[in-house]
């Protein structure tokens, strides 16, 4: 009998479980692809898969923010998790009344395809119809994204045009002149503002021109100091 259920075990195993999607309400919109969800009482923020929109200061940040603000603020909505990242944020795909936050970003040109995350065929071939159609930040001939300028906010190397109109002060002076004002710690990924206790901390070592350049780069306020 024993060896009849290991058998059957063996030429049946139990099927891969599948994360089914979970339901939730918008309760914040941090950019063009960050949503916070409230979820069985607990907030959950989560980062759309596959996308990665501008930044707020950067040319069409604020307006990919409101559009996906418009689309589900506040609205009962369908989540897919696909993992965590490094910060600890959710991985997925979000849904309203059927439609796909993810893709709708990207057929308003209002976010590239993140290749380095995703190589979805779909999501690409959406992005490359809003680029023929120049639809939104296609408009821009040469508009920088969002990966390149966290790494030149990160390096203080500008990233092109689009960064310079996104921070022309900061780019005038120079990143490293003004760039005192603010210091990310490279290891717990938190940034101070100048007169806090830790502003110089051994790995205090990254400079920001602003507190937006610092969040953009996907630093955390400090809790003591509150930049």
């Amino acid at each position: 009998m024993v060896a009849a259920l290991l058998l059957s075990v063996q030429m049946f195993p139990p099927a891969t479980a599948v994360a089914l999607p979970v339901q939730g309400r918008c309760v914040g919109v941090s950019d063009g692809d960050t949503v916070t969800l409230l979820i069985g009482g607990r907030s959950e923020k989560v980062r759309l898969y596959g996308i990665d929109a501008p930044e707020k200061v950067q040319p069409f940040g604020e307006r990919a923010k409101l559009y996906a603000a418009s689309l589900v603020f506040g609205r009962q909505v369908d989540l897919e998790r696909e993992g965590n990242d490094r910060y600890g944020r959710t991985i997925g795909k979000v849904y309203v009344s059927g439609r796909s936050l993810n893709e709708e970003m990207l057929r308003k040109g209002l976010a590239w395809h993140y290749r380095a995350y995703s190589h979805d065929a779909g999501l690409e071939a959406m992005e490359q119809t809003a680029r023929r159609g120049r639809l939104g930040l296609w408009t821009d001939p040469s508009p920088v994204p969002p990966w390149d300028f966290r790494r030149s906010v990160r390096t203080g190397r500008p990233a092109g045009a689009g960064a310079q109109r996104a921070a022309p002060s900061a780019m005038a002076t120079g990143l490293a002149s003004v760039g005192t004002s603010y210091r990310g710690n490279t290891s717990s990924r938190v940034f101070h503002k100048r007169g806090c206790r830790s502003f110089d901390c051994p790995n205090c070592t990254t400079a920001f021109p602003t507190r937006q350049a610092a969040l953009a780069a996907g630093y955390k306020p400090c809790g003591a100091c509150r930049p």
